[in-house]
Protein backbone atom coordinates (compact mmCIF):
# COMPACT_ATOMS: atom_id res chain seq x y z
CA UNK A 1 0.00 0.00 0.00
CA UNK A 2 1.30 3.09 -0.62
CA UNK A 3 0.71 6.77 1.05
CA UNK A 4 0.64 10.01 -0.62
CA UNK A 5 2.49 12.62 1.06
CA UNK A 6 1.06 15.96 1.24
CA UNK A 7 3.69 18.86 0.71
CA UNK A 8 3.73 21.80 3.28
CA UNK A 9 2.51 24.33 1.18
CA UNK A 10 -0.54 22.02 0.32
CA UNK A 11 -1.57 21.27 3.98
CA UNK A 12 -1.31 24.91 4.54
CA UNK A 13 -3.65 25.62 1.61
CA UNK A 14 -5.96 22.99 2.80
CA UNK A 15 -5.81 24.24 6.10
CA UNK A 16 -6.69 27.78 5.10
CA UNK A 17 -9.33 26.42 2.88
CA UNK A 18 -11.47 24.65 5.98
CA UNK A 19 -10.26 27.53 8.24
CA UNK A 20 -12.26 30.21 6.15
CA UNK A 21 -15.04 27.57 5.07
CA UNK A 22 -16.40 27.68 8.76
CA UNK A 23 -17.92 31.26 8.73
CA UNK A 24 -18.66 30.92 4.88
CA UNK A 25 -21.14 28.06 6.29
CA UNK A 26 -22.18 30.74 9.14
CA UNK A 27 -23.22 33.23 7.17
CA UNK A 28 -24.62 31.04 4.91
CA UNK A 29 -26.91 29.72 7.42
CA UNK A 30 -27.62 32.94 9.29
CA UNK A 31 -28.72 34.61 5.71
CA UNK A 32 -31.20 31.74 5.18
CA UNK A 33 -32.87 31.77 8.46
CA UNK A 34 -32.91 35.83 8.17
CA UNK A 35 -34.34 35.38 4.80
CA UNK A 36 -36.89 32.37 6.03
CA UNK A 37 -38.17 34.30 9.04
CA UNK A 38 -39.17 37.20 6.73
CA UNK A 39 -41.23 35.35 4.18
CA UNK A 40 -44.70 36.22 3.13
CA UNK A 41 -47.20 33.99 1.61
CA UNK A 42 -48.14 37.18 -0.75
CA UNK A 43 -44.68 37.69 -1.81
CA UNK A 44 -44.64 33.88 -2.62
CA UNK A 45 -46.28 33.96 -6.49
CA UNK A 46 -44.74 37.13 -7.36
CA UNK A 47 -40.79 35.33 -6.10
CA UNK A 48 -41.89 32.58 -8.08
CA UNK A 49 -42.24 34.27 -11.02
CA UNK A 50 -38.63 35.28 -10.22
CA UNK A 51 -37.40 31.96 -10.39
CA UNK A 52 -39.05 30.70 -13.55
CA UNK A 53 -37.87 33.51 -15.28
CA UNK A 54 -34.04 31.73 -14.46
CA UNK A 55 -35.55 28.06 -15.96
CA UNK A 56 -33.77 26.86 -19.12
CA UNK A 57 -37.07 26.50 -21.15
CA UNK A 58 -38.02 30.36 -20.79
CA UNK A 59 -34.09 31.36 -21.75
CA UNK A 60 -34.05 29.16 -24.38
CA UNK A 61 -37.54 30.62 -25.57
CA UNK A 62 -36.35 34.22 -25.05
CA UNK A 63 -33.48 33.97 -27.03
CA UNK A 64 -35.37 32.20 -30.02
CA UNK A 65 -37.47 35.37 -29.84
CA UNK A 66 -35.11 37.17 -30.04
CA UNK A 67 -33.07 35.70 -32.88
CA UNK A 68 -36.70 35.41 -34.71
CA UNK A 69 -38.10 38.94 -33.81
CA UNK A 70 -34.46 40.63 -33.16
CA UNK A 71 -32.82 41.42 -36.41
CA UNK A 72 -29.39 40.66 -37.51
CA UNK A 73 -28.11 42.43 -34.21
CA UNK A 74 -31.07 39.66 -32.29
CA UNK A 75 -29.43 36.57 -33.61
CA UNK A 76 -25.99 37.69 -32.64
CA UNK A 77 -26.75 38.37 -29.33
CA UNK A 78 -28.60 35.23 -29.08
CA UNK A 79 -25.70 33.59 -30.49
CA UNK A 80 -23.01 34.70 -28.45
CA UNK A 81 -25.63 34.00 -24.97
CA UNK A 82 -25.57 30.78 -26.20
CA UNK A 83 -22.08 30.15 -26.89
CA UNK A 84 -21.81 31.95 -23.10
CA UNK A 85 -24.69 29.21 -21.60
CA UNK A 86 -23.42 26.47 -22.67
CA UNK A 87 -19.49 26.04 -21.23
CA UNK A 88 -21.68 28.13 -17.85
CA UNK A 89 -23.90 25.10 -17.38
CA UNK A 90 -20.81 22.65 -18.16
CA UNK A 91 -18.75 24.13 -15.43
CA UNK A 92 -21.55 24.51 -12.90
CA UNK A 93 -23.15 21.04 -13.50
CA UNK A 94 -19.47 19.46 -13.16
CA UNK A 95 -19.18 21.63 -9.33
CA UNK A 96 -22.41 20.67 -8.57
CA UNK A 97 -21.69 16.68 -8.95
CA UNK A 98 -18.04 17.48 -7.20
CA UNK A 99 -19.66 19.21 -4.35
CA UNK A 100 -22.88 17.38 -3.77
CA UNK A 101 -23.87 20.12 -0.94
CA UNK A 102 -27.21 19.69 0.41
CA UNK A 103 -29.81 22.30 -0.20
CA UNK A 104 -31.33 24.57 2.24
CA UNK A 105 -34.50 22.49 2.17
CA UNK A 106 -33.10 19.37 2.75
CA UNK A 107 -33.42 18.17 -0.91
CA UNK A 108 -29.84 15.83 -1.81
CA UNK A 109 -29.37 14.87 -5.05
CA UNK A 110 -26.35 14.78 -6.51
CA UNK A 111 -27.14 15.46 -9.72
CA UNK A 112 -29.33 18.85 -8.86
CA UNK A 113 -27.02 19.61 -5.66
CA UNK A 114 -26.71 23.12 -4.28
CA UNK A 115 -23.65 24.27 -4.94
CA UNK A 116 -23.81 26.67 -7.04
CA UNK A 117 -26.53 27.73 -8.22
CA UNK A 118 -27.36 27.53 -11.82
CA UNK A 119 -30.28 29.71 -12.27
CA UNK A 120 -28.25 32.99 -10.84
CA UNK A 121 -25.04 31.70 -13.15
CA UNK A 122 -27.45 31.50 -16.03
CA UNK A 123 -29.32 34.56 -15.08
CA UNK A 124 -25.97 36.76 -14.61
CA UNK A 125 -24.34 35.20 -17.66
CA UNK A 126 -27.35 36.19 -19.62
CA UNK A 127 -27.15 39.64 -18.15
CA UNK A 128 -23.61 40.16 -19.07
CA UNK A 129 -23.82 39.23 -22.61
CA UNK A 130 -27.07 41.39 -22.95
CA UNK A 131 -25.74 44.57 -21.10
CA UNK A 132 -22.61 44.13 -23.12
CA UNK A 133 -25.07 44.71 -25.95
CA UNK A 134 -27.31 47.22 -24.96
CA UNK A 135 -25.32 49.24 -22.15
CA UNK A 136 -28.35 51.79 -21.64
CA UNK A 137 -30.22 49.04 -20.40
CA UNK A 138 -27.85 47.02 -18.33
CA UNK A 139 -29.43 47.73 -14.89
CA UNK A 140 -32.21 46.28 -16.26
CA UNK A 141 -30.63 43.41 -17.13
CA UNK A 142 -28.59 43.24 -13.83
CA UNK A 143 -31.30 43.69 -11.66
CA UNK A 144 -33.53 40.84 -13.54
CA UNK A 145 -30.64 38.46 -12.58
CA UNK A 146 -30.53 39.44 -8.82
CA UNK A 147 -34.10 39.22 -8.42
CA UNK A 148 -33.81 35.71 -10.09
CA UNK A 149 -30.85 34.99 -7.60
CA UNK A 150 -32.10 36.34 -4.84
CA UNK A 151 -35.88 34.26 -5.64
CA UNK A 152 -33.39 31.05 -5.03
CA UNK A 153 -32.58 32.42 -1.64
CA UNK A 154 -36.14 33.28 -0.95
CA UNK A 155 -37.89 29.60 -1.86
CA UNK A 156 -34.94 28.04 0.27
CA UNK A 157 -33.09 26.66 -2.63
CA UNK A 158 -29.95 27.80 -2.21
CA UNK A 159 -27.78 29.33 0.53
CA UNK A 160 -25.73 32.78 -0.08
CA UNK A 161 -22.42 30.88 -1.20
CA UNK A 162 -24.15 29.12 -4.08
CA UNK A 163 -25.67 32.91 -5.15
CA UNK A 164 -22.34 34.56 -4.56
CA UNK A 165 -20.12 31.41 -6.85
CA UNK A 166 -23.00 30.79 -9.75
CA UNK A 167 -23.17 34.68 -10.27
CA UNK A 168 -19.24 34.67 -10.33
CA UNK A 169 -18.99 31.69 -12.76
CA UNK A 170 -21.47 32.96 -15.17
CA UNK A 171 -20.00 36.78 -15.56
CA UNK A 172 -16.15 35.52 -15.76
CA UNK A 173 -17.34 33.17 -18.06
CA UNK A 174 -19.62 35.79 -19.99
CA UNK A 175 -16.83 37.95 -19.80
CA UNK A 176 -13.60 35.99 -20.89
CA UNK A 177 -15.82 34.41 -23.85
CA UNK A 178 -17.06 37.46 -25.15
CA UNK A 179 -13.77 39.11 -25.13
CA UNK A 180 -12.61 36.01 -26.75
CA UNK A 181 -15.02 35.07 -29.30
CA UNK A 182 -14.80 39.59 -30.00
CA UNK A 183 -10.58 39.13 -30.23
CA UNK A 184 -11.07 36.42 -32.91
CA UNK A 185 -13.07 38.71 -35.18
CA UNK A 186 -10.83 41.47 -35.35
CA UNK A 187 -8.03 39.41 -35.85
CA UNK A 188 -9.68 37.94 -38.74
CA UNK A 189 -7.83 38.58 -42.24
CA UNK A 190 -9.02 41.43 -44.57
CA UNK A 191 -10.69 40.53 -47.28
CA UNK A 192 -8.33 43.07 -50.42
CA UNK A 193 -10.78 44.38 -52.89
Amino acid sequence: MTYAILAPATVARLALSLALLGPVLDLDHWVQAAIQRARRPELDRVVSVATDVGKPTVIVGALLGLAVFGGSVGVATARMAVMVLVPTNVVVEGIKRAVNRRRPDGDHKRSNSSFPSSHAANAFALAAVLARRWRPAAPMFWTMAAAVAWSRMYLNRHFLSDIVCGATVGVALAWWICLWIEGRGSKAPRRRS
